[in-house]
């Protein structure tokens, strides 16, 4: 397992891999890895030869009073448990490597049309953050085939949109989420869960259920399953932030139509933001 701080070292091991005629996926972290992080990894190794995955905490996507500071920095836990799903290569750079300038961006990479609602608003400046750094590892790396996680819809959907407009040569893939036993969306800042809150947290996957099902069967539209789920969580203890029935494409707002459309939900829970998602598909009735 390598560790590769330099940009100059992890372009000249992906040239190397190049020349044998390999390719190379890239699965962007943020590192503190769960099995779901993990099962990227799976994922890029069934696309290529070689897997490389970072671990950098963007400075750049956390707002004021957010938790870079105390975000885990895990970097030798996180290597082994790379090391043991397949991946070759860790590219943890520092942040001055990432920002010469100090973070100030005077570059920045925006995705007006997809990040205008929902975490975007709840977040500012956190998707030009994402963009901006996600672009960078992109053009570092220069992988075949970049991976991201299906949790974070509203991302991938910017992360897929910005390497279309961009003409950028590079496949993404969305992972599937992956949970827990009883429903909860793996992720970093469930350590954050208290025990009793970590009993109440399924509710959020549980309102995007109930919400789904109410709609595949034609016993609700949009509107009212998303009052239903709000006074659901609610009533759970959460705090919701969002719950939304949008364009699986485009975010925007639907009304009783067919086609494919996903769930976006995300709620507080003491000192943890919960975000879940359920795609599906509404037939014509």
């Amino acid at each position: 397992m390598q560790l590769i701080e330099r940009i100059e070292d992890v372009r000249a091991q992906v040239d190397a891999w190049r020349r044998e005629g390999e390719r190379v996926a890239l699965v962007p972290t943020m590192g503190n890895l769960h099995e779901g992080h993990l099962a990227l990894v799976d994922a890029a190794r069934e696309h290529a030869e070689h897997v490389i995955a970072s671990v950098f905490v963007n400075p750049t996507q956390f707002g004021p009073g957010e938790d870079y500071d105390a975000y885990p920095r895990t970097l030798e836990a996180d290597r082994a448990a790379l090391q043991s799903r397949g991946a070759e290569a860790v590219f943890a750079p520092a942040v001055t490597t990432m920002y010469p300038d100090g973070g100030t961006l005077a570059t920045r990479v925006e995705v007006p049309s997809l990040t205008d609602r929902f975490c975007g608003i709840a977040r500012p400046g956190h998707f030009t953050g994402v963009a901006t750094v996600v672009c960078k590892l992109l053009n570092i790396v220069r992988p075949d085939t970049a991976v991201f996680g299906r949790k974070d819809y509203q991302q991938l959907l910017v992360i897929q949109r910005l390497v279309a407009d961009l003409d950028m040569p590079v496949t993404v893939v969305g992972a599937p989420i992956v949970r827990e036993a009883d429903g909860l969306a793996m992720s970093s800042r469930n350590h954050y869960l208290t025990q009793d809150e970590r009993r109440r947290a399924p509710a959020l996957y549980q309102a995007l259920q109930a919400a789904a099902n109410r709609l595949a069967g034609g016993a609700a539209g949009p509107r009212e399953v998303e009052a239903e789920a709000w006074r659901r969580l609610v009533d759970a203890g959460l705090d919701p932030e969002y719950f939304s029935v949008a364009d699986a494409d485009t975010l925007e707002p639907v009304g009783d139509t067919i086609g494919r459309v996903v769930l976006l939900a995300a709620a507080w829970l003491g000192r943890a933001r919960l975000i879940d998602n359920h795609e599906l598909t509404l037939d014509a009735r």
